[in-house]
């Protein structure tokens, strides 16, 4: 049987650190507190890589916003809108980590005590920039946004909008509210429903609901980059950088 060490140098990635995602892999395949395998890589001069909850490593930043993952955390915060490593990966059953590590980044919800041992405390507060794109009419209604996007992705994958409206926290009114309000202002159908059971049953997106979904959110990842840059340029100089003359 593998020993800790050999375990941890086997599943070394490509710069020589030991992933997050790794670490608990080792963790369950060798039954090791996931705080023994963050003692063990720090006592062979092995860094941990990749948080998969966005706190550090080439995963930060990535992610997806979720309604489900928002109300699944909430519960967990204190006082200073903070979570524990391991409350905020209890969450993610049934969702998925990249949920969890996009509603932290979009709700600016800090994790402190990593299972790995990585860091207790934050020692100083991070800066992020938000950005919100929606579509409004001439009137100043709301069109299209992220939480409608959401609305119409989950009854495509759901096959239905009562389950999308539970997965949601709302009522099947509301959730079918978001669509007509969608439908009668883009002047388009976006969600078909059949009735009867099989795969004939149920409600699916249109061609033209999935436009766009698609285009809104290349919006949004476009934006996101341009403002991200823009915000490094003006709020994130070097300190010994002087001021534009």
């Amino acid at each position: 049987m593998s020993s800790l060490k050999e375990f941890i140098q086997e599943y070394l990635n490509e710069d020589g650190k030991l992933d997050c995602k790794d670490a608990y892999k080792i963790s369950a395949k060798s039954k090791t507190p996931i705080g023994e395998v963050g003692q063990k890589a720090k006592d062979i001069g092995v860094r941990i890589a990749g948080c998969e909850l966005g706190q550090f490593g080439k995963l930060r930043g990535t992610g997806e916003y979720s309604e489900v993952a928002q109300s699944k955390l909430k519960p967990f915060l204190d006082d200073k809108n903070r979570i524990t490593c391991k409350d905020a990966r209890g969450q993610a059953g049934g969702i998925g980590l990249k949920k969890i590590r996009g509603t932290l980044k979009e709700k600016n919800i800090d994790v402190t005590y990593c299972e790995l041992g990585c860091f207790k405390e934050k020692k100083r507060s991070r800066l992020y920039l938000k950005t919100k794109t929606w579509i409004e009419n001439e009137n100043g209604e709301l069109l299209f946004g992220k939480g409608k996007t959401e609305v119409l992705e989950l009854i495509e994958s759901e096959g239905s909008i009562a389950k999308a409206a539970e997965k949601l926290g709302m009522n099947y009114k509301k959730a079918w509210t978001h669509v007509k309000i969608l439908q009668k202002n883009l002047d388009d159908v976006l969600v078909e429903s059949h009735k009867g059971g099989g795969e004939q049953g149920g409600s699916r997106l249109t061609p033209k609901a999935n436009e766009f979904i698609k285009s809104y959110k290349r919006l949004q990842e476009e934006i996101e980059v341009y403002a991200n840059e823009r915000f490094k340029e003006l709020f994130l100089k070097p300190r010994n950088k002087r001021e534009f003359k």
